[in-house]
């Protein structure tokens, strides 16, 4: 059974590496190497899709490959999608969780509220979330993320 500290966990490596992807932000190659690190330990791509809805993504709404994960999160020249601004390149000091409601079970999980993201004036920015979680290989891994304003 999934434990709820097991999602609290995963929540925090996922807010730490948002952050940690926006400190590498002048250096782009190691940015880009430790995004996609990031991406193949807290998502399951390695299943299939993931489905993906993250926020602020009007032209290509939904992106189910780690290339368009990865092109959300840092954009680049080479980016999937063209509207991508690099999210997580802002970049945020902070990232803290406040969640509304668990389902828990064998071997997935799921869990919404909100995310606040601290930007480097203090200011928070509040997104609502839901994130589903699969244990592969003792770890768990998001398959579902969606975010919105």
């Amino acid at each position: 059974m999934i434990t709820q500290q097991q999602v609290l966990d995963a929540q925090t490596k996922w807010g730490n590496g948002v952050v940690k992807i926006g400190s590498l932000k002048n250096d782009f190659e190691a940015c880009k190497k430790f995004t996609g690190e990031f991406l193949d330990l807290l998502y399951a791509f390695e299943l299939g899709a993931v489905l993906f809805k993250p926020t602020k993504c009007a032209t290509e709404q939904f992106r189910p490959t780690k290339p368009e994960a990865l092109s959300y999160f840092i954009a680049g020249e080479d980016r999937a999608c063209q509207e991508d601004k690099g999210f997580a390149l802002n970049p945020w000091t902070k990232v803290r969780f406040e969640n509304s409601e668990f389902i828990l079970e064998e071997n997935r999980a799921v869990v919404m509220g909100n995310y606040f993201f601290t930007d480097l004036n203090g200011d928070e920015t509040k997104v609502e979330f839901t994130f589903g979680y699969k244990t592969l290989e003792g770890q768990l891994k998001i398959d579902l993320h969606h975010s919105s304003l």
